[in-house]
């Protein structure tokens, strides 16, 4: 992998959660290669096991882990077998989150629904609840277990993943605007909570990326763009997608102590201009 920045994070403790999914995967093998020791967590953990020995078998340290972020217990347990294994926190990646199908409305606007297709008035309660806490509660459970360590040593970073939803929310998905909106909100509080504890803490906002999960949203089965692709990409200025490792740069930035002392409750767009872009 071509790393983004010359950072040297040799001997730093890296803790991402959602190493399992492509996008935080990617950010345990950039650290790995800068020098990090860098441990993988994840629900999945046949997922974390195999990113953990791919870097291993490279030269680079990365142990994997299982961990519910949303269970303070099982997350403690983890704590308890990093510091055994890595050492203490120094970087904290909260990269654990995503989307419900139960908490998105099939159209965008009430009055173009047809019968059949589920409405705002059809969300499941379940599920925009499981969105809140997958995104919120995951993000505040491994902070409050893993900043113990930085607070101890008055040194480290946190690291959030926002979204572009968080400014201006995007139509079907209430529960992961509003979920991602108190990310952000939450990355402020954290900056000005432990200013005085030595901690930084800051968040990406990553503007649309193609995935697995979401290609088929954007992409028809001929690879042309879908009606909402098109609208997406008619607002981005730049015209097209972010790539997964246009990311690498400014999470490295946020978190090194020489680059980035001064910057802490800061949301970063990585957005190819989308935020920026009023339309005319």
């Amino acid at each position: 992998m071509k790393l983004p920045l010359s950072v040297d994070f040799t001997g730093k403790v890296v803790i991402i959660t959602g190493a399992g999914g492509v996008l935080c995967g990617d950010m345990a093998r950039a650290y790995a290669q800068a020098g990090a020791k860098v441990a993988a967590l994840d629900l999945n953990e046949e997922a974390v096991t195999k990113l953990a020995k791919e870097l291993t078998d490279a030269g680079y340290i990365c142990r994997g882990y299982k961990a519910n972020v949303l269970d303070p217990v099982a997350l403690e347990e983890v704590h308890q077998q990093i510091l055994k294994d890595l050492g203490p926190c120094d970087i904290l990646l909260n990269g654990a989150g995503g989307n419900n199908a139960r908490a998105t409305t099939d159209n965008e606007y009430q009055h173009e629904a047809k019968e059949g297709q589920k409405t705002f008035f059809d969300l499941d309660a379940s599920g925009v609840d499981f969105v809140f806490k997958l995104n919120f509660q995951g993000t505040l459970l491994p902070t409050q277990v893993f900043a113990k360590d930085m607070v101890e040593r008055h040194h480290g970073c946190i690291l959030n993943i926002s979204s572009m939803n968080a400014y201006i929310p995007l139509t079907k998905i209430p529960a992961y605007s509003g979920a991602k909106a108190a990310i952000s909100n939450f990355t402020q509080w954290l900056a000005t909570h432990f200013a005085g504890s030595g901690i930084r803490a800051n968040a990406i906002a990553p503007g649309f990326l193609v995935s697995n999960q979401n290609r088929a949203l954007l992409f028809n089965e001929d690879g042309t763009p879908t009606a909402r692709s098109a609208k997406i990409l008619a607002g981005t200025p730049m015209g097209r997608f972010v790539d997964s490792a246009e990311l690498l740069g400014g999470v490295f930035f946020l978190t090194d102590d020489d680059a980035a002392s001064a910057i802490t409750g800061v949301v970063l767009p990585i957005d190819c201009g989308f935020s920026a872009y009023s339309g005319v």
